[in-house]
């Protein structure tokens, strides 16, 4: 048991930390878009399609969203099962979350600094990479220990349609076979992957504000 733990071990980290960044690489320039586009009247219309759509996305169960997205993920990663199929629904399904996550967190600048780089005539890309992801930089790794912790979780959902890593080892060998032992360790390293994150977030964060 102690090679299916850590083949288990090792597949459920590479399903987190992949779907973790892919949904970080999508899911900031997304939230970047929310925020610029929610204070600009021109863009307004774009702005209530695009809340839209993460609101509905946000919304769906994740083992309902994995069943909606059988026929999408069959033909991006040629199969249904196994981490990869995973990752790509892991991807969609946190990507939004992310998004709504990076734009709450944008949404604590202060006016103030707005309006003084718009008063030295800061180009968009410069505001965008000089100010405001500089200046929110502790909440958004905050925001990406919330994530990861979360793609936990729904890699442990994702193990119940045969995504592989821990939750689906817990399954087979805890729910069919009755041995609890199995559900225990993997509940055990669960929790600890979830406590590692948060622990280097945190401590990250804090020195970042410092």
């Amino acid at each position: 048991m102690i090679s299916e733990l850590v083949r288990a071990t090792l597949e459920s980290l590479y399903m987190i930390f992949l779907s973790g960044f892919l949904s970080i690489v999508i899911g900031m320039p997304l939230g970047i878009l929310l925020y610029s586009f929610s204070d600009s009247r021109r863009f307004i219309t774009l702005y209530r399609v695009m809340d839209l759509s993460v609101n509905v996305f946000r919304s769906i169960p994740f083992i309902i969203l994995i069943l909606l997205l059988i026929p999408v993920t069959k033909q991006v990663t040629g199969t249904i099962i196994g981490p990869n199929a995973a990752v790509f629904n892991l991807t969609v399904a946190a990507s939004p979350f992310f998004a709504r996550l990076t734009e709450n967190a944008l949404n604590t600048l202060p006016r103030g600094i707005v309006d003084s780089a718009q008063a030295i005539g800061v180009t968009y890309r410069q505001f965008v990479l000089s100010v405001l992801i500089p200046e929110t930089l502790p909440d958004h790794i905050l925001n990406v220990s919330l994530l990861l912790i979360n793609l936990v979780t729904y890699t442990a959902i994702a193990g119940a349609v045969g995504a592989g890593g821990l939750g689906q080892l817990a399954i087979n060998y805890g729910y069919y076979r009755f041995q609890w032992d199995v559900v225990l360790y993997s509940v055990i390293i669960l929790v600890l992957i979830s406590q590692i994150i948060q622990l280097v977030g945190t401590r990250v964060a804090k020195v970042l504000r410092k």
